[in-house]
């Protein structure tokens, strides 16, 4: 999805509808923005932060020798 906004004189913008219903949002939700290089991300807020990174590490992987260098540089 992409859509276009503007800036207002209050610098505010208005969420787009299709943006607002995939995040579930309603009116006093909050949404936090996140600045990644040249872009702006925007994630709504959970109410429970360990719920919301419940998950979030599933199939990371290190490399074979990840822990021994980080022994290394203690």
């Amino acid at each position: 999805m992409v859509e276009e906004v503007t800036l207002s004189s209050k610098n505010q913008i208005v969420v787009p509808k299709e943006a607002r219903n995939a995040l579930k949002l309603k009116p006093g939700d909050k949404i936090r923005v996140v600045v990644m290089d040249n872009r702006v991300v925007l994630v709504k807020k959970s109410k429970d932060p360990v719920a919301a990174l419940r998950g979030s590490s599933l199939g990371l992987r290190y490399p074979p020798d990840y822990l021994d260098r980080e022994r290394e540089d203690w």
